[in-house]
C-alpha cells in the first residue's frame, strides 16, 4: 500500500477516533448534569447507589438507625453538647445506635471533629474525637 495513502487513511482514523471520544465524553458529561440536576425520583437499575449524606443520619448499628432531632430533645441535646465542647460547631444531634442515648457531632475551633455522646438525662457520657 502506498505511505501516502496509509497515512491518508491513519488521519481519518484518528480525526474517527477523537470526534467519537468528544461526542462520548459530551454525552456523559451532559447525562451526570441530568443526573445531579433532575428532581424527577426515579432511579435506574443500573446506577450506583447514592451514598448517604452524613449530615441528615442514617447510621446504623446493632439494628438501630440514629435519625436527626428535632424540637425540645434536639434543644436539650445541642445544649448539653455545647457545654461541654465550648469552641465546637454542632453539625447535627440524633439518636445514638452504640451505646448513649443521643449523640452530637461537632467540629471544634481548630476543625477536628467530635462526637459528644449524651445520656436520657441530658449528660455528657463520653467525648469522641473523630467523626
Amino acid at each position: 500500500m502506498n505511505s501516502l495513502r496509509k497515512l491518508g487513511i491513519g488521519a481519518v482514523l484518528l480525526g474517527s477516533t477523537l470526534t467519537g471520544g468528544a461526542i462520548g465524553a459530551s454525552l456523559l458529561g451532559g447525562t451526570a448534569n441530568a443526573q445531579t440536576n433532575s428532581g424527577s425520583s426515579s432511579s435506574s437499575s443500573a446506577a450506583a447507589p447514592a451514598q448517604p449524606d452524613p449530615s441528615k443520619g442514617g447510621h446504623t448499628a446493632y439494628g438501630i438507625t440514629e435519625v436527626l432531632l428535632t424540637g425540645d430533645t434536639a434543644t436539650k441535646v445541642s445544649a448539653a453538647a455545647q457545654a461541654a465542647v465550648p469552641d465546637g460547631t454542632i453539625q447535627r444531634v440524633e439518636n445514638d445506635a452504640e451505646g448513649a442515648t443521643y449523640e452530637a457531632h461537632m467540629v471544634k475551633a481548630d476543625g477536628s471533629h467530635v462526637t459528644v455522646k449524651i445520656n436520657a438525662d441530658f449528660s455528657v457520657a463520653n467525648i469522641e474525637s473523630g467523626r
